[in-house]
């Protein structure tokens, strides 16, 4: 099978630059093991919430030069950067998904970093979120006085205790209520379908989504704020704005535990449109065999297809961090598992984690070495027809910057550029 670029992955970063590929043209074919990050999202993307150092950043491009030149940001440079930061949200729109940015904006015109709310009642940082999201100008100055929080009886993955607590620390009056739907509780015969898109496909119904929204219009009692899960509109995000329409007071829509109703409707949308396209999606396969000569990608091969080889002109990899097992710990090493591509870790394991589950993990900040055009290196060598996007560069904690989307979609978009340019 022939295509001219192929994408080991399925999340944000493959599906960003396989649409921007397809649609200038190329074919393209994208292999997908299955779940990825966009199935955890919170709703909302980052760019760059703080410096390596700990220092909060409100302006994320103001921000760019004070990061190492390692950093995939410094690599793609201030002046691209600013170009894919301007594009991301029309490219999102023309495939279907909606984002927006916190209603300020900084130097140049470009967004500042709003607030979003999470789930354990904290605020972080985002620089764009879906069109359920809301984004607050400012974490010190909340524009709410009380808020209801609505939960589905028996719904575990939601923790109203949680929110309540946050807010009224910043001094918000809250009262938590919860609403009983008869076909979500038929979902609790099996725990397995009382999560977060089991509900969201039977709040899907109208009678369903209908009957939510009068329950919670007859408990708010004066309430300037209403708080509902992340269930809401897995098909059709325009129940979403129903519901506001229905309810006399603001309403936000707070992050559940995984799986994400908004990431996995974003997901579904970035892959329909890179299949409208014309582009090739392989899902629940894994790449396996590559055959590398002189410093070149000739060819994969993927499970599934056995014998089959998978060429190309160009490859791409975006399978993921140690979580999404892109990468892969052994006592001695990180490994990046299809290719053996070079990585950078300390040899010293004990380095490797804190303790303390809650402390910066230096692990997070490990990936593959990869040169100023995200080609990455076997045994110091280059491999000039692959290149390495998301979540598996190496050069920055995306994790503890808050920048995980913004890699994700900078990186896309820089290597899909390279590729089309022959660069």
């Amino acid at each position: 099978m022939r295509s001219d670029t192929i994408i080991i992955g399925g999340g944000l970063s493959s599906l960003v630059c396989g649409i921007k590929l397809q649609k200038a043209g190329q074919r393209c074919l994208i292999v997908s093991a299955g779940q990825n990050a966009l199935h955890f999202s919170s709703g909302a993307f980052g760019l760059l919430g703080k410096l390596p150092d700990g220092t909060a950043v409100k302006e994320p491009m103001r921000s760019l030069s004070f990061l190492p030149e390692e950093h995939p940001y410094s690599k793609i440079g201030v002046d691209k950067m600013a170009g894919y930061v301007s594009e991301t949200p029309a490219f999102f729109e023309s495939c279907g998904v909606r984002l927006h940015s916190a209603p300020i904006a900084g130097e140049g015109g470009f967004p500042a970093n709003g607030y979003r709310l999470t789930p354990l009642g904290s605020l972080k940082p985002a620089w764009l979120a879906m069109e359920d999201v809301t984004l607050l100008q400012s974490k010190d100055n909340i524009p709410w006085s009380k808020a209801l929080i609505v939960n589905f009886f028996g719904f575990l993955d939601f923790n109203s205790g949680f929110i309540a607590e946050g807010l009224s620390r910043r001094g918000v009056d809250c009262r938590v209520e919860t609403v009983s739907i008869g076909d979500v509780e038929n979902l609790r015969k099996n725990p397995t379908e009382m999560r977060s898109v089991g509900i969201a496909r039977v709040m899907g119904k109208e009678n369903n989504w209908k009957e939510f929204g009068s329950k919670v219009r007859k408990l708010s009692a004066g309430e300037d704020l209403v708080i509902l899960p992340e269930v809401f509109g897995l098909g059709d995000p325009v129940i979403i704005q129903w519901l506001r329409e229905m309810i006399p007071a603001e309403v936000m829509f707070v992050g559940t535990m995984p799986p994400s109703v908004p990431g996995i409707r974003t997901q579904m949308r970035l892959k329909k449109a890179f299949e409208v396209a014309g582009g090739t999606f392989l899902s629940g396969d894994t790449a396996v065999n590559p055959t590398v000569e002189d410093g070149y990608v000739t060819s994969i091969h993927t499970t599934n297809l056995g014998s089959i080889s998978l060429d190309a002109d160009n490859y791409v990899l975006a399978s993921g961090h140690l979580f999404g097992k892109g990468l892969e710990s052994t006592p001695s090493k990180v490994v990046e598992p299809v290719f053996g591509l070079d990585t950078d870790f300390p040899s010293d394991r004990k380095t490797w984690c804190d303790e303390d589950f809650f402390a910066r993990q230096a692990y997070d900040g490990y990936g593959v070495v990869c040169d100023g055009s995200f080609r990455p290196f076997i045994g110091g060598k280059s491999v000039r027809n692959l290149f390495v996007i998301g979540s598996e560069v190496g050069g920055c904690d995306s994790l503890y910057e808050g920048s995980g989307a913004g890699v994700a979609i900078m990186t896309a978009m820089s290597v899909a550029g390279n590729i089309l340019s022959g660069k």
